[in-house]
């Protein structure tokens, strides 16, 4: 007889307890190559918020000389990545994101007026400060395009990012 009730009794507590679990978000970040830089691609399952933030261009090395459009006054590829990353790691922390929740990044570079061509090492050593790093390990689905200009000349590159986490 206590058999018959327990049985029931601990089903029943199993199922609250299941329905009353949040949705388990899930990333599956594929990488084919363990050497590889970026993920082959990323999957995001159901369950999970997804944030799209716009471009982001770096800030003045001297934010007190204010918007200059003398490239100097932004510094090099490097010196723009990291700054256009740490805008996007600033907007991901303000919207309860954190670096880590970016699984994907949309570069832009122009030429780099001094040598007239993209700086690609530039941007990747300036990326693998954020990811792929000591502090944060997983790495994200990257496309890189040269592009012709971006909307002033100072700027050398302008980052999309997608995030993702558990609603």
């Amino acid at each position: 007889m206590l058999r018959k009730l327990i049985a029931p009794a601990a089903l029943a507590a199993l199922a609250a307890t299941t329905l009353a679990a949040p949705a388990q978000a899930q990333v599956t970040r594929i990488k084919s190559n363990p050497n590889a830089l970026i993920l082959d691609g990323v999957k995001v399952a159901a369950g999970t918020d997804l944030y799209f933030l716009s471009g982001q261009l770096a800030s003045p090395l001297d934010p007190a000389k204010g918007m200059s459009t003398n490239p100097d006054d932004f510094g090099d590829t490097k010196t723009q990545t990291i700054s256009a990353l740490n805008k996007i790691k600033a907007q991901l922390e303000s919207q309860g994101y954190s670096i880590k929740d970016v699984i994907k990044l949309t570069l832009f570079l122009a030429a780099d007026p001094k040598t007239g061509k993209m700086d690609f090492a530039g941007a990747n050593a300036g990326f693998k400060e954020f990811f792929g790093s000591a502090s944060n390990p997983d790495t994200v689905a990257r496309s890189t395009f040269q592009v012709a200009n971006l909307v002033a000349p100072q700027f050398l590159i302008e980052i999309e990012a997608i995030a993702a986490k558990k609603k």
